[in-house]
């Protein structure tokens, strides 16, 4: 029988999601849907058969025909409907964040232990992606010996005037706090927040770009780039320094040409097309460690720690000082 799911957020990460879980996706099916706009909710399920609008999130959640939650409404309803989605014993996936604060992340996690079981996973998408797992996978088997030294870089063509300093943690480098974490299986105990020469193509009131440094509790230490007016293009980095060599994650795939005296491949300007794929890989995993009964992915416990981290992050930005993160040892049920 297909898992049954109800989506909460129909904006443009809800829609690409309710369209691969019931297009491109197996073992699952969408069957009833929210939205703060109504209409855009019914327009985005009108050639699903079956599936239905309801009123709020809580009313999804409730749904007798409803086995598992994805949540995907704008950032700040993320931890009461998922909240909501424990309290009625229901698997959710929650996109990034957890929470806006990592109070609230901590009070999902505890919410989770309290119920006895691990129901929630967070949607980091970066670890589902082929390059990063390879990267893992050199790091794990310990062909460069000992991890020392990460460099990673984010980068983006422009962003809205929306965005703001801030932003470039809690949306941007949150990903690199993520996945160097799982990548290094290691944990950070500071932070730091550099600002180099403002770039001209940012608004006023955005600092870009940004150094971002990071000391983990085994001494490693990473560096992350944020630079969201980079113009050229989409453009993620990492590079893992080890004892005896140095691994980079791969490039995107892509035609390289010669062509009017010059040699070169093309850039992406679209994150989504960057990591489409991995999209697929963890949704479609989720699908079925959730048929199991199975969390497999990141959990509310890392979702609560990377919360921890850019809070450091975004205090660091202010105070141009180290500031500490505090340590806290993983509860034995995120084991």
């Amino acid at each position: 029988m297909a898992l049954r799911v109800g989506v909460i957020g129909t904006g443009a990460i809800g829609e690409e999601h309710i369209r691969r879980i019931q297009f491109k996706l197996v073992g699952a099916e969408i069957v009833a849907v929210t939205d703060v706009n109504l209409e855009r909710a019914a327009e985005v399920i009108k050639d699903i058969p079956g599936a239905r609008v309801e009123k709020t999130g809580q009313a999804v959640i409730e749904a007798a025909d409803v086995d598992a939650i994805v949540v995907t409404s704008w950032g700040a309803t993320h931890e009461e409907y998922v909240l909501g989605s424990i309290a009625a014993g229901k698997p959710v996936f929650c996109e990034k964040p957890l929470a806006t604060t990592a109070a609230g992340a901590k009070r999902i996690v505890d919410a989770e232990m309290a119920a006895g079981k691990k129901l929630v996973q967070v949607g980091f998408m970066r670890r589902y992606d082929s390059g990063y797992r390879m990267l893992k996978e050199v790091v794990d088997n310990g062909s460069i010996g000992d991890s020392l030294i990460v460099h990673c870089a984010h980068r983006n063509p422009e962003v809205g005037e929306s965005y703001m300093t801030d932003m470039a943690i809690h949306d941007t480098v949150i990903h690199e706090i993520d996945v160097i974490r799982w990548l290094l299986n290691d944990d950070y105990v500071s932070a730091q927040v550099l600002m180099p020469k403002k770039t001209k193509n940012a608004f006023s009131h955005l600092s870009d770009p940004q150094i971002v440094l990071l000391e983990t509790a085994e001494g490693r230490r990473v560096d992350v780039e944020v630079f969201v007016n980079a113009k050229y293009g989409y453009d993620i980095q990492c590079e893992v320094v080890g004892e005896e060599g140095i691994a980079r994650l791969p490039e995107p795939q892509s035609v390289v040409m010669r062509k009017d005296a010059k040699y070169g491949t093309n850039i992406l300007m679209d994150w989504k097309k960057r990591f489409i794929d991995s999209y697929d890989v963890e949704l479609q995993e989720w699908i079925d460690s959730t048929a199991k009964g199975e969390v497999d992915g990141p959990t509310s416990w890392d979702g609560y720690r990377a919360a921890v981290t850019a809070d450091a992050c975004v205090k660091a930005q202010t105070s141009g000082a180290i500031e500490a993160i505090p340590a806290e040892p993983k509860p034995d049920f995120y084991k």
